[in-house]
C-alpha cells in the first residue's frame, strides 16, 4: 500500500496532519463498536465474548454484516502480535459454534435476521496502526475472507481508515441452505442466454475494476461488490434474462425511469441499497455506470 497523507488546506497554504495510533487499546475498540455501522457496515453482536472454559478466548468484537456473514474482529495491540493466526483460530471455534451465533443473533436482532445468516462467507477483520510485510503476505496465503484495516488518529477528531489487504474465499457449504436442492445466483447464471451472460460478465469486469480495492461476495441470492462497504449487489433473473442492481444512491437525487430505476425505500428486496437498476441492454449498462460510480466512491 501507498503512504497515506493528510494535509489540511488553508488560505496560508497547506500543512500535514500526523495522525497516530491510540495508545490506549480499549478506546480504539470501544469507538469502533460504537460506530460499527457508520465505519465498516456491520452490525455491533458482542464485545469481548469468551468462547468458553475448553476453548479459553475472548473475541474482541463479534457482529454481522450487510450480507448477514458472522464477522470476528480482532485488534492488534502491538507489532509483534500475531492477531491474524488469533482470529483464524476463533472463525473456527464460531464455525462450530453456529448455534449459539445464531441465539445471540436472535436476541439482538429478531428472528428474521437470525434465519438469513450465511455461514458460507464468514469474515475475519484486523484492524491495527499498522502491519508489517509478513502479516499483508500471510492473508494472501489462506483461503478464507480476511481484511487488513490500517487506522490512523488525528488531532480535531479525524479518523483515518484505510483498507491494506483482503482476501476472498471461496463459499463454504456448511450450511443446509446451500444444499443440492437450493438454486444460487451462480445456477441462474447458467440458464442466462449468450447476450445476457455478455452483459453480465461486462457489468463484473466493470464493477471490479473500479479499484484494487473491490471485493466480491458471492451469496445465495445475489452477489455484492464492496470496497469498505457494499456499493453494489447484482441480481440474475433468468425468466426474463434481466439484471437487477441495487446502489447506494439517494433515489431523491435521481429521475427515476419507469422500467430502468426505481425507489426501493420501503420495499423488501435482497441486498443492500436504495436504488434499484434494471439491466437489459449495453444502453441501460452506459446509463447505469454515473451511479455505479457514485455508490463506489461514497463507500
Amino acid at each position: 500500500m501507498g503512504d497515506l497523507k493528510l494535509f489540511q488546506i488553508s488560505e496560508q497554504g497547506t500543512e500535514e496532519l500526523y495522525g497516530q495510533s491510540m495508545t490506549i487499546e480499549k478506546s480504539l475498540q470501544q469507538l469502533f463498536e460504537k460506530n460499527l455501522e457508520q465505519l465498516l457496515g456491520i452490525r455491533f453482536v458482542a464485545s469481548e465474548y469468551s468462547t468458553g472454559r475448553t476453548h479459553g478466548g475472548r473475541i474482541d468484537t463479534l457482529g454481522l454484516d450487510e450480507n448477514n456473514s458472522p464477522v470476528i474482529i480482532e485488534y492488534k495491540r502491538s507489532t509483534n502480535e500475531n492477531v491474524i493466526n488469533q482470529g483464524l483460530f476463533y472463525l473456527d471455534w464460531l464455525l462450530d459454534h453456529q448455534a449459539e451465533f445464531e441465539l445471540s443473533i436472535l436476541k439482538h436482532y429478531g428472528k428474521e435476521v437470525s434465519d438469513t445468516i450465511d455461514w458460507s462467507n464468514p469474515r475475519l477483520v484486523c484492524i491495527a496502526g499498522g502491519f508489517t510485510k509478513y502479516d499483508e503476505h500471510a492473508v494472501k496465503q489462506i483461503n478464507r475472507n480476511i481484511e487488513l484495516y490500517q487506522y490512523k488518529y488525528y488531532e480535531n477528531d479525524l479518523l483515518l481508515l484505510d483498507l491494506v489487504n483482503a482476501t476472498t474465499a471461496k463459499p463454504v457449504t456448511t450450511s443446509s441452505e446451500f444444499s443440492v436442492t437450493s438454486k444460487t445466483v451462480s445456477d441462474y447464471l447458467k440458464q442466462a442466454t449468450v447476450e445476457s451472460k455478455d452483459l453480465f460478465d461486462g457489468l463484473v469486469s466493470y464493477l471490479m475494476a473500479l479499484g484494487d480495492d473491490v471485493q466480491e461476495n458471492v451469496t445465495k441470492h445475489y452477489i455484492a461488490y464492496k470496497r469498505i462497504k457494499n456499493f453494489a449487489c447484482v441480481e440474475f433473473h433468468p425468466s426474463t434474462q434481466k439484471i437487477l442492481m441495487y446502489v447506494k444512491v439517494d433515489p431523491d437525487t435521481v429521475t427515476l425511469e419507469r422500467g430502468f430505476t426505481r425507489d426501493m425505500r420501503g420495499i423488501g428486496h435482497y441486498g443492500t441499497g436504495d436504488l434499484e437498476i434494471v439491466l437489459y441492454s449495453n444502453a441501460d449498462f452506459e446509463k447505469a455506470k454515473p451511479y455505479i460510480e457514485k455508490s463506489y466512491e461514497a463507500n
